[in-house]
């Protein structure tokens, strides 16, 4: 067992330590291919997970008692931490992940995450998402509490800040719920990750929080992770990434009912009704083949299917999704395993009865890592045959078109669709698709978390309106979002109710307020009554 001082240690218990290793890896230039090789990351072992396991547990007990107030400063000075590191953040994070310095990184995602953060101080100082309730008249008072565990958070790898395990959105409703984080960073950013950590452990030694409040260890193999969701010590579990990995950590942890909130896989189909098409068939298809390039297609909300009614417009829409695919450069893809897994998918496609248009093959005419922009076509009618094969996600530039023989068969499709982060509908105008609209979006509405007008899914504002959910596979659960405070706290809390304790006793949110008699609720900062 290493533990050899080249490697970078991992955040333990308040300080920075040796990592009692299994091994070790680097991460990659994705732009180059090449590997990166000054600093060395631990493969950590059950030693350190347990060890952050007891910390965690330590951290919850202390900071269930902690004022609001001292779990959102926190939060706002981990806000200006980063800030005041982000030119070191930006260089680290596209070294690592290809992706653009700007907009992207300095304009959106880093403003993002530490707006994301003082959101969630914010909702932690306010206490409304608590929805304390007092109902005097049967000694009953509820209120929703920490979890009493520390929440482990699993990071993906296509948003190095704003879904980083130690920065982003489930580690800032995790915190500003009041329970502590173990955080798993993800291997393709992993220097992205020890910035924000180091810029997390200052801020909460600024604040005051207890020495396992905030921990991050690199990797760890397979089968200690799916132990370390089902530890009983472990309050939840918030993941974003793959089907694969997600379902694993899914059995792992309801076979011993520990809560575990996902995000894995969406198709997001687009609807694009034949009064839109004849409208405006040429600017939806680039809306769409935009949408399908930003990132490299590596956005959990990129659109990976569309569905038209046959006719000559989309005949021309098909057409000009091909043209703009072959015309088009293929992006920077974030590992080196990334280019395997999208052939593979477009191959299963190919087998269960797409047809190549567009693309198809690893782009090995760039440097780094690369897919050819894809796009493929079915019929309605194959896709109705084999809806499983023909939704498998592609988490790339890969796009299917299906075309429908009719109205009634593009409203099967919608019913043949999986659970999904988004759908969307393009319609006419001035009117002209309003029954067709009235068909299929019902149909499409409970398939999706968001339903989109007109407009392509691909982006995720922090709003307290936005849902970054949807039913599975593409999440656990329909009823929580990953992004939207103050929803997005619930998830990492427990509903705690009291039946005639003493006042003294109780939580301060939840002491007599209303001696009449009446139900009372905190609902936006202001206590609101009925009758009851």
């Amino acid at each position: 067992m290493s533990t050899s001082p080249d490697l970078q240690p991992i955040l333990l218990d308040g300080a920075w330590r040796p990592s009692r290793s299994s091994g070790s890896f680097h991460a990659w230039n994705p732009t180059t291919g090449e590997a990166i090789v000054d600093h060395h990351y631990p493969i950590s072992g059950w030693d350190d997970i347990e060890a952050m396991l007891e910390a965690g547990r330590e951290a919850a007990a202390h900071m269930a008692r902690l004022p609001a107030d001292t779990i959102a400063g926190f939060l706002e000075r981990y806000a200006d931490a980063i800030e005041a590191r982000a030119e070191a953040l930006i260089e680290a994070a596209h070294r690592e992940t290809g992706l653009p310095v700007e907009p992207r990184l300095r304009n959106a995602e880093l403003p993002r995450t530490t707006g994301q953060l003082r959101q969630a101080a914010e909702a932690a100082r306010d206490g409304s998402w608590r929805r304390a309730t007092i109902d005097t008249s049967a000694g009953l008072r509820s209120i929703h509490a920490p979890l009493g565990g520390p929440v482990v958070v699993f990071g993906p790898n296509n948003f190095p800040y704003a879904f980083n395990g130690i920065a982003g959105g489930d580690f800032a409703a995790a915190i500003a719920a009041g329970n502590p984080v173990v955080a798993k960073a993800h291997p393709s950013h992993p220097r992205t990750s020890v910035l924000l950590a180091e810029a997390a452990l200052e801020a909460a030694q600024a604040a005051g929080l207890p020495s396992g409040a905030v921990q991050m260890f690199f990797r760890c193999p397979g089968e200690l992770g799916l132990r370390l969701v089902a530890d009983p010590r472990v309050g939840a579990v918030g993941f974003t990434g793959g089907r694969g990995t997600g379902m694993k950590l899914k059995a792992a942890a309801d076979a011993v009912g520990k809560p575990i909130y996902l995000e894995m896989s969406s198709v997001n189909p687009v609807f694009v009704l034949p009064g839109a098409l004849r409208e405006r068939g040429a600017a939806i298809a680039a809306e769409l083949h935009g949408s399908c390039a930003m990132g490299a297609g590596q956005f959990c909300t990129k659109p990976g299917i569309s569905v038209v009614e046959k006719s000559d417009e989309a005949e021309a829409f098909v057409e000009e999704l091909r043209r703009l695919a072959q015309a088009a450069r293929p992006g920077v893809l974030l590992s080196p395993q990334a280019p395997k897994d999208i052939a593979a998918t477009v191959a299963q496609l190919r087998e269960a009865g797409a047809e190549l248009l567009a693309g198809g093959a690893i782009a090995d005419e760039v440097p780094g890592f690369a897919f050819q922009p894809t796009l493929l076509r079915v019929s309605g009618e194959a896709f109705l045959a084999n809806p499983d094969a023909l939704q498998s996600e592609a988490f790339g530039h890969v796009h299917l078109v299906v075309v429908a023989g009719s109205l009634a068969q593009m409203l099967q499709v919608a019913e043949a669709m999986e659970g999904n982060l988004t759908g969307t509908l393009y319609s006419h105008g001035d009117g002209d698709d309003d029954a067709a609209y009235d068909t299929i979006a019902p149909v499409l509405r409970t398939r999706v978390g968001r339903l989109l007008n007109d407009k392509m899914p691909t982006g995720v504002a922090v709003s307290a309106a936005m849902n970054h959910g949807g039913p599975f596979p593409a999440t656990g659960h329909p009823g929580f979002t990953s992004v939207g405070i103050p929803a997005s706290l619930v998830r990492f809390s427990a509903l705690h109710s009291y039946d005639n304790v003493r006042a003294h006793r109780l939580p301060s949110e939840l002491q007599d307020k209303n001696p009449d008699g009446r139900l009372l609720r905190l609902v936006d900062g202001e206590w609101t009554t009925r009758d009851v």
